[in-house]
């Protein structure tokens, strides 16, 4: 749509509103609404202002005036709130007029850029598959002398016995068995039908829905691939209607990577190709699991940045209590086909070019994913460029080698500090064609450490008690 159809559009409808949604640097949607009524089409040229200083990440308070620009390219009519159109924007700066460098979407947008004009491919594809829990109950809190969380799920396995109104009906999946067994054990399969039939009518195109291995709600809805910026509103949208929905049923919805101790965490396995003139470039029939040497090579580039790419693809500190061994994490650096032990996968479903690419399986749902595919399309394309050699697959149980092979195979980093060294040290390959500045690399870190590595390194963790309190 261009802005004067979106125009006729609220008039046609009778639309009250407009909802303005952008994302800040840690990847939380944020938002204002204005009366339908004050949208003219100068709004999508001149943008509208807000306080850049009061978002995660943006600006200092003595430069805090932000311009918000609506990207026609995205309305719809938001759908908890049916006389709103939403619509997502892109930021520029009132004084220079040039977009905002700190901007996620931005980033994505010039790493599009980048690979037409490095003339490897003109087009990559991505499909996430993001994983969430849906909960009955959450409650959390910390202060000086105290701290707690508490997690309840009716249809979670620690409920087996516990006393419900009409009598506890059992059918509670045990842990890491819940993939994935009809309802009654499938206790979310309606709620996810409407998340899916949501997701639908607000065009994203949905392959499958399912519960996944842990108990108490784990689930993934997975999405049709699609471009690199579009993806990521599509992630943004997901995680939108999932929460929501979740919210209506008096639920709660999560993205983190490992809200549940002894349990299968929630991941983001994010499947990836490039593309010139139609032709998938991933593609050989030849090749080691029909990969083309650009694949490989690809592939060389994930695997030499993946401690980096962790600051961005696992950007939590509680992302690392997911990346362990014995819960289907992918915590090596190799790769193999059918292989899910290895950090990148090449699907064997089907032998058609089309559906030729590399699985990612690190990622988690946490991530900013304007910023996660755009630094894993950069690590690829630096891995292409300098046909960066992965080494030789290993079709093996990675979890089962002996140790003295275990031993010679590297793994990701082991905490979210460490994945900050990691990109301290190596991010040129991010910058390549200006994608990613060194002022969001430096604010990226600089946040990270002090707002969440820091914070949660200086307070005691229950389990201290239980270890040290009678020392």
């Amino acid at each position: 749509m261009n802005p004067r159809e979106i125009l006729d559009a609220i008039k046609s409808k009778d639309l009250k509103f407009v909802d303005v949604k952008f994302v800040d640097l840690p990847g939380l949607w944020q938002h204002f609404t204005i009366p339908s009524t004050e949208l003219e089409e100068s709004t999508f040229t001149e943008g509208l202002g807000f306080d850049g200083s009061s978002i995660r990440g943006f600006q200092d308070i003595n430069e805090s005036d932000m311009l918000l620009l609506p990207d026609p390219e995205t309305a719809l009519i938001d759908p908890f709130s049916a006389s709103s159109l939403s619509l997502v924007c892109n930021i520029k700066d009132p004084e220079t007029h040039e977009r905002y460098s700190r901007d996620p979407r931005y980033v994505a947008q010039k790493a599009e850029k980048y690979l037409k004009e490095s003339g490897i491919g003109s087009i990559s594809y991505w499909g996430p598959e993001a994983e969430f829990f849906i909960f009955d109950s959450i409650r959390y809190g910390q202060n000086e002398h105290s701290g707690f969380y508490y997690v309840d799920a009716k249809n979670g396995i620690w409920n087996s016995g516990a006393e419900e109104e009409g009598g506890n009906l059992g059918y509670k999946p045990r842990h890491k068995e819940g993939y994935f067994p009809v309802p009654p054990l499938d206790a979310l399969q309606n709620l996810r039908n409407e998340i899916v039939s949501t997701m639908i009518r607000c065009g994203i195109a949905i392959e499958t829905h399912h519960h996944e291995v842990a108990t108490a709600g784990q689930c993934e809805i997975d999405m049709r691939f699609g471009p690199l910026t579009k993806m990521a509103d599509q992630v943004m949208l997901y995680k939108y209607i999932v929460k929501n929905t979740a919210w209506k049923h008096h639920k709660t919805a999560t993205f983190m990577p490992k809200p549940l101790f002894n349990d299968n965490g929630s991941g983001m396995h994010v499947h990836q190709s490039i593309w010139k003139d139609g032709k998938n470039l991933f593609y050989d029939t030849n090749g080691y699991a029909q990969l083309s040497e650009m694949a490989k090579y690809y592939i060389g580039g994930l695997l030499k940045h993946a401690p980096a790419l962790c600051a961005f693809i696992a950007p939590t500190t509680n992302s690392y209590k997911r990346l362990v061994p014995g819960f289907e994490a992918p915590v090596n650096l190799v790769y193999s086909k059918r292989n899910r032990s290895a950090c990148v996968r090449i699907p064997m479903y089907s032998s058609s070019e089309k559906a030729k690419r590399i699985e990612f399986r690190t990622p988690d749902p946490a991530c900013n994913p304007y910023l996660a595919f755009s630094a894993m399309l950069m690590a690829g394309l630096d891995g292409v460029k300098h046909k960066t050699d992965p080494g030789d697959p290993l079709d093996k149980n990675l979890y089962d080698l002996e140790p003295e092979d275990a031993a010679n195979i590297l793994n990701v980093p082991s905490s979210l500090g460490e994945a900050m060294d990691a990109l301290e040290q190596d991010h040129k390959f991010l910058m390549e064609g200006g994608v990613f500045t060194r002022d969001l690399i430096d604010m990226w870190i600089a946040y990270k450490r002090t707002n969440e590595i820091d914070a949660i390194r200086l307070r005691p963790h229950p389990w201290e008690y239980h270890l040290y309190f009678d020392i």
